[in-house]
């Protein structure tokens, strides 16, 4: 079965809200080597990450104590991940921690955005 990018029904984009576009492209490139592609000053993509998304500019930021999704990154090395987020102005919010599969942490961006990294 051939896969195509643009599936019937499969979750094909993202938006993310972020207060300040800028910050957040120099996060996410330092801690996860995200690129991006510019759409004005309001708007950017991100690319190859797994899916394809963007953040947009806006005043909200998300947590799970909010009830928001969680949206979650793979990561090889779970420890090396950690110290990144936190060296690039990340907080950490859930020290690593085990679950049924792997073990994780959550982080807010600089945004406040709530994400979590897992690894087996």
């Amino acid at each position: 079965m051939q896969h195509s990018q643009n599936q019937h029904h499969s979750i094909n984009y993202l938006e993310i809200p972020v207060k300040e576009i800028d910050k957040t492209k120099v996060f996410f490139n330092q801690v996860f080597g995200w690129e991006f592609v510019d759409y004005g000053p309001d708007y950017t993509c991100f690319v190859d990450v797994g899916i394809t998304g963007g953040f947009f500019v806006s005043d909200k930021s998300f947590t799970t104590d909010s009830g928001s999704p969680l949206i979650v990154i793979y990561s090889k090395e779970l420890e090396a991940s950690q110290a990144s987020v936190v060296r690039a102005g990340g907080e950490i919010c859930k020290a690593i921690f085990s679950f049924p599969g792997g073990r994780r942490f959550h982080f807010l961006d600089p945004n406040g955005n709530e994400y979590a990294v897992w690894s087996e």
